[in-house]
């Protein structure tokens, strides 16, 4: 497999009419933010792939071939189907001016804070119904639903197979933005009316988890550079949004160094000593646990290391100098990303 050595620059190579420089499969997947198997899969099983590949030459993706790319990917993340996805996206008459960049938020609303019993409401006021028997998933995917339904069901099994099924067909961003959040968001409004189903948001982080988990391990080995530190601030729980940025960097054969929820602020100064770091990032789901003295403290180290927050708990704070507040999965990755290179 071909990969990006640290330092280098991507793939790019200019045909003999001078055209613009194209990207090999593996600097198209970094620029995606999925793997590059899974960029195969989609020439191969859909038909979307650099126009003029010709079969047993290494395919080189255009300006255009990505922007067809994206809008699978877009399609992928509103919860089409992998076929349905890939007709939309050749389809496309003009991909380059269809094309925007991710839009949705990455802070997953897993294990949202809210008080038992609070009022839902619809844009006109009316008081939504979210208990019962489903979940409300309005405009999800059907592997969404499916996810809803297994999850209800208390159905691990079921839930982590629609999980493996998302994660093979988009990668994590799409598993996690088609699938991911919606079903969250649903057990939070779920529980935040009728103050039940704590179970099953507890079935779903495992279940999250332990996909993402194993599709780390199974990446290839990470290229010989710095590591990332990923962490949760002192007092934070939540470390779902950190396991899937984990996952993504993996892809991209980027060391992580995941030192879990709650990590004492002593414990981080220790493991950035001890491990030189190319990059910290320290997610806080909460305001009370976005801790900006703690971001003035970090030890001083050589060579020095960026250090990134994310999480809701950020918004409106001021951040030191050098510290960068993370918006998007995909943006974490291509941050962390030129970081190394």
């Amino acid at each position: 497999m071909r990969t990006v050595q640290p330092g280098a620059k991507p793939e790019p190579s200019v045909t003999p009419d001078g055209d613009e420089p194209r990207l090999g499969v593996a600097a198209a997947a970094r620029r995606l933010g999925i793997a590059p198997a899974t960029l195969r899969t989609w020439d191969r099983r859909y038909g979307i792939g650099p126009d003029d590949h010709t079969p047993g030459r290494h395919r080189r993706y255009s300006g255009d071939d990505l922007a067809r790319l994206e809008l699978m990917q877009q399609a992928l993340v509103r919860g089409a189907a992998p076929a349905d996805a890939a007709r939309y996206a050749r389809s496309a008459r003009s991909p380059r001016s269809e094309t925007v960049g991710p839009s949705s938020p990455w802070a997953a609303p897993d294990q949202v804070q809210v008080e038992p019993a609070a009022r839902v409401q619809d844009e006109r006021g009316a008081r939504v119904r979210v208990g019962g028997r489903v979940l409300r998933l309005p405009g999800a995917g059907p592997r969404a639903r499916g996810v809803g339904r297994a999850a209800l069901a208390l159905d691990a099994a079921t839930v982590r197979a629609l999980l493996g099924e998302a994660l093979a067909d988009g990668g994590v961003p799409a598993m996690w933005d088609a699938v991911v959040r919606p079903v969250l968001g649903a057990v939070a409004d779920r529980w935040a009316t009728t103050g039940a189903g704590v179970e099953i948001e507890h079935l779903l982080s495992e279940c999250i988890g332990g996909v993402l988990a194993a599709h780390a391990a199974a990446a290839p080995a990470p290229q010989p550079a710095r590591p990332v530190l990923l962490a949760a601030m002192p007092d934070e729980l939540h470390t779902l949004p950190l396991e899937a940025l984990g996952a993504l960097l993996a892809d991209q054969r980027v060391a992580c160094r995941p030192l879990g929820a709650d990590l004492p602020a002593d414990a981080l100064a220790a493991a950035i000593r001890r491990t030189a770091p190319a990059a910290v990032v320290l997610w806080a789901q909460q305001p009370s646990t976005a801790d900006v003295a703690l971001l003035r403290a970090l030890p001083s180290v050589r060579p020095r290391f960026r250090a990134f927050v994310a999480g809701p708990g950020w918004h409106g704070l001021e951040l030191p100098p050098r510290t960068t507040w993370l918006t998007s999965l995909l943006g974490a990755a291509a941050a962390l990303d030129a970081v190394l290179a």
